[in-house]
């Protein structure tokens, strides 16, 4: 009977040893596709200007037209105890310094004691024709919690500064990057030389590569 059982064992363990190696050359094999994943195809890693929004009437626009500018990125509202001061200092920044390099994205926000509760449309015709404003006024949209515009997002992330009221303004540079932020209630004037100095170099960049 010894030779039996020897026999019975041998061909049983065979087919363990054939799974074993199957099991071993998959997880090889899946090993190898994510290395060779990680090298070459890489996920793109997002800025400001590879984001869409949505302009007031509701068309898609690709940040990526204000690539190579200085921007300045505001969450606004028609009925706040700031808008007055903002909007005629936003307005007053975007024409002393732009279109060429600098522009100012305004981004209509209901979320803050509610001070924004017009459509778009309405809220950008209430910008140009309270304030002359000529800068962009996009779709409204929310900022905060789950259904958070993932451009606006990007901004919140890479700041790690989230927005406590309206006209938080967020200075990204001309490579979608977040540089500087400033809170509703500073002055004007500690912007503009945050600004000045990225255009310098946008201007002093163009020259080298002519």
């Amino acid at each position: 009977m010894e030779p039996l059982t020897a026999s019975y064992t041998l061909k049983y363990s065979v087919p363990k040893a054939r799974v074993f190696v199957v099991f071993l050359s998959m997880v090889l094999c899946t090993a190898i596709l994510c290395l060779l994943q990680l090298r070459f195809f890489k996920p793109k890693i997002k800025d400001f200007y590879s984001f869409e929004v949505k302009d007031s009437r509701g068309r898609i626009i690709s940040l990526e037209k204000y690539r190579g500018k200085a921007t300045l990125v505001v969450n606004v509202a028609s009925y706040c105890q700031y808008t007055d001061k903002n909007y005629i200092a936003l307005q007053e920044l975007h024409r002393e310094f732009g279109p060429s390099h600098f522009t100012v994205l305004a981004f209509p926000c209901n979320q803050f004691g509610e001070s924004e509760p017009s459509s778009s449309q309405e809220i950008e015709s209430f910008a140009k024709g309270n304030y002359g404003v000529t800068f962009p006024v996009f779709h409204k949209i929310k900022i905060l919690g789950s259904e958070a515009d993932p451009a606006f997002k990007f901004l919140i992330d890479s700041s790690k500064k989230e927005p406590r009221w309206n006209f938080w303004k967020y200075l990204v540079n001309p490579e979608g990057k977040v540089v500087k932020f400033w809170r509703p209630e500073e002055p004007i004037e500690s912007i503009k030389p945050e600004v000045t100095s990225l255009i310098r170099q946008i201007i002093m960049k163009k020259r080298e590569d002519l």
